[in-house]
């Protein structure tokens, strides 16, 4: 993509994952309709090529949401984007049927992403890191109906500035660590684990530890101990065991679109139900499968007499430090809280993430931006951040909304919808914008 520095745009996208490549295609679908609906949008992403959550593609694992939540489907089914399209287009289609299951691997939904991302490539710029969010210089916040975004360039240098009268921020989750525990080639998070696994040398990989007690700390568990014959594997977790995810017919209409209504609309006695109840389909939980994987390889050793793969239940990290070569790690175990120190040579830290907070990237912005009595933004149903009246230009989420508009608002499984919704309301603004302009011209009024 050429450098086209202060070109002004109705939408720019911050950040090009999953839910900014579903937004893409929304828009895009929305100008096959007809060149009226043309939409300039931009896409910046500070990754040089598209990724999602590459370190966590581990062999044979699988989605954990039916391959119809794809990009589109629930939008428009009829969309050349969906996954069915792909795999026609990859000549896969019989050969997906005939497997007979609705859960494909994260690889190939992988594959499927960089697919459809390759088909709107020309409106993404990856090596671009936006740095700032403010209004033009000496614009009047009652007047100016455009943000000026700055940008820098893969060498941390701001190269670019664009102009945008809509953004939409995905910059994602923020890896979470266990308090006091900080990274090194060592210690990592699950966010780096394939990479930072393939840089050492499984023979030095005698004794590893994972920390956390959901999906990516069992599948690292599980993954760790078939590549590592060698080696024991701790698994180290704050409750008694893993908890199975609740993946229930019922229990899945919480991820239905329908859902977010209920949610956003309800009191705060209904909200706090929809955690209290379905918690346990997302969070801080395993597929039945995986678990049951875990279990056999325990039983397995106990049969053999090692004891290669443990458990360390109730139990949490409360320090971490580098001795020698080694990893010292303090543990708080069992109901006693007694205090242990285990040496490991790595410790994967499969902790979860903390929501989006987009605060530091809108600076001064933020003060035209409301909020509700817990200090959290107030988002529109659009998913539009509620702003001042001064404030024209639209703020727009995908992320860090879950006090809004519930449990799926980070995640896939309502990703068509909500990109459509968001898109909808772009073009609904636009429309109001030009017709405000024709009126003002036609009385003689600025048009600006």
């Amino acid at each position: 993509m050429s450098d086209r520095e202060h070109e002004t745009y109705d939408v720019v996208g911050i950040g090009f994952g999953p839910s900014n490549l579903s937004l893409a295609i929304a828009l895009e679908e929305y100008r096959a309709n007809g060149p009226e609906n043309e939409i300039s949008a931009l896409f910046l992403e500070r990754q040089s090529a598209f990724g999602w959550h590459r370190n966590m593609l581990l062999p044979s694992t699988t989605m954990q949401i039916s391959f119809l939540k794809d990009l589109v489907t629930f939008r428009n089914p009829t969309s050349s984007f969906s996954f069915i399209a792909y795999l026609h287009a990859s000549g896969r289609l019989p050969q997906f049927v005939n497997n007979q299951d609705f859960f494909p691997t994260r690889q190939e939904f992988h594959q499927y992403l960089e697919w459809a991302q390759a088909r709107v490539a020309d409106r993404v710029a990856y090596g671009s890191e936006v740095t700032s969010i403010r209004l033009p210089p000496g614009a009047d916040p009652e007047r100016s109906d455009r943000l000026r975004l700055e940008v820098a360039d893969a060498t941390g240098r701001n190269g670019r500035v664009v102009e945008a009268r809509n953004v939409v921020i995905s910059t994602g989750l923020v890896p979470s660590m266990p308090v006091g525990t900080e990274r090194d080639e060592r210690v990592w998070h699950s966010s780096e684990f394939l990479e930072k696994y393939r840089r050492m040398n499984p023979a030095e990989l005698r004794r590893v530890a994972v920390v956390g007690a959901g999906q990516s700390a069992a599948e690292i568990t599980r993954f760790l101990y078939d590549e590592l014959p060698h080696a024991e594997v701790c698994a180290v977790i704050p409750s008694y065991g893993y908890s199975v995810a609740d993946d229930t017919p019922f229990a899945n209409q919480i991820f239905d679109p329908g859902a977010v209504d209920d949610y956003y609309f309800g009191t705060e006695q209904t909200r706090e139900a929809f955690w209290r109840y379905h918690r346990n389909t997302n969070y801080s939980v395993v597929d039945d499968e995986v678990i049951r994987d875990l279990y056999r390889r325990s039983y397995d050793d106990e049969v053999r007499g090692v004891r290669r793969l443990q458990f360390l239940n109730l139990t949490r990290v409360t320090s971490v430090k580098r001795v020698g070569a080694e990893t010292r790690v303090s543990l708080q175990v069992g109901p006693d809280d007694e205090v242990r120190e285990l040496d490991f040579d790595a410790l994967v830290c499969a902790t979860g993430y903390s929501t989006m907070e987009p605060t530091d990237l809108l600076g001064d912005l933020d003060r035209h931006c409301l909020r509700d009595e817990a200090g959290r933004y107030r988002v529109e149903r659009d998913y539009r951040i509620v702003t001042a009246p001064e404030m024209r230009c639209g703020i727009y989420l995908q992320g860090g909304t879950e006090h809004t508009h519930g449990l799926t608002s980070s995640l896939l499984s309502n990703i068509a919808v909500r990109s459509g919704e968001i898109a909808d309301s772009i073009v609904a603004g636009r429309a109001g914008r030009n017709a405000e302009r024709a009126l003002l011209a036609e009385v003689g009024g600025d048009t600006r």
